[in-house]
């Protein structure tokens, strides 16, 4: 990382296909956003369309389409860049996808389609397939989906990648449980491996149908530490200065310690092929 960077993550209510109500919130959340001086500012996943397989493929918007055109805007208007979800629909493919685009000021815009989706999705959605890191105000990123942090190689690709921080926005449901008690189980395990900061964000609240969402952020240092969980009521900004001394000391060549080492940097990748071939068994 090339200096501190300031990030946002945002616990928001989304309504289905309420789109252009929802760009006036999140829009709204990144003004507030610029008064704080965050740089790197994430929003749930689905935050413009709202959540909802079954509705996926009625309420899905190009690229091109004017709410990203004004979320661009207002990215270089407000000089942050923004990182929002959607359902994205792409020409001469009939099933949409769960993306995450990314709005830098005076950029192109980048996008992350969600790879790994989970076993409700895979009848409304098409997967992504690539793991594109992203560079702006100085640090390099990524963003996993939801589902996509419960396989270890995700984190692991973007790390050999040279992502420093990983965002992880979800649309995760009431019903699930405590989010924040959820994310630590595994994504501490992500952070730690990898020498990653991970930044996480839900939605909250109702989805205008029948679902309700359970919230959470949280922020995870490089060595798996809870960089501080703050308990944020509705919707709100969750605000963290991420240390660019911190992971650049980690992942330097020469190490010193093993409380201090860049593990990825030692593996044996000459014997991973096994992890490629072998499969779940059948018993």
């Amino acid at each position: 990382m090339k200096q501190d960077c300031r990030i946002g993550l945002v616990q928001m209510e989304s309504m289905v296909g309420e789109t252009e109500q929802n760009l006036q919130n999140i829009t709204r959340l990144a003004e507030i956003a610029r008064k704080q001086e965050i740089s790197l500012l994430c929003f749930p996943e689905c935050a413009l369309d709202g959540y909802s397989p079954h509705d996926a493929t009625a309420i899905a918007n190009p690229l091109d389409c004017k709410w990203i055109k004004q979320l661009r805007e207002c990215s270089t208007d407000l000089g942050i860049t923004l990182l929002v979800g959607m359902i994205e629909q792409r020409s001469g493919e009939h099933r949409p996808y769960i993306s995450q685009v990314i709005l830098s000021p005076g950029e192109e815009l980048e996008v992350y389609r969600k790879v790994h989706l989970g076993r409700s999705e895979l009848e409304y959605f098409s997967p992504g397939d690539h793991f594109p890191v992203f560079s702006a105000h100085g640090t390099s990123f990524a963003v996993g989906i939801c589902w996509d942090w419960h396989f270890p190689e995700t984190a692991a690709i973007y790390s050999l990648k040279g992502a420093e921080v990983l965002f992880a926005p979800h649309a995760s449901p009431l019903v699930a449980g405590d989010r924040k008690e959820l994310w630590l189980r595994y994504l501490g395990a992500r952070a730690y491996d990898n020498s990653v900061y991970i930044g996480a964000c839900n939605l909250v609240g109702s989805n205008g149908k029948s679902k309700k969402f359970s919230g959470g952020t949280l922020v995870i240092g490089p060595k798996g530490d809870l960089v501080e969980q703050v308990q944020i009521e509705n919707e709100s900004i969750y605000t963290a200065i991420l240390s660019a001394e911190r992971i650049n000391h980690i992942r330097r060549p020469e190490r010193t310690s093993m409380r201090d080492s860049f593990f990825l940097a030692d593996r044996r990748k000459e014997l991973y092929h096994e992890l490629i071939e072998l499969d779940i068994l059948d018993k």
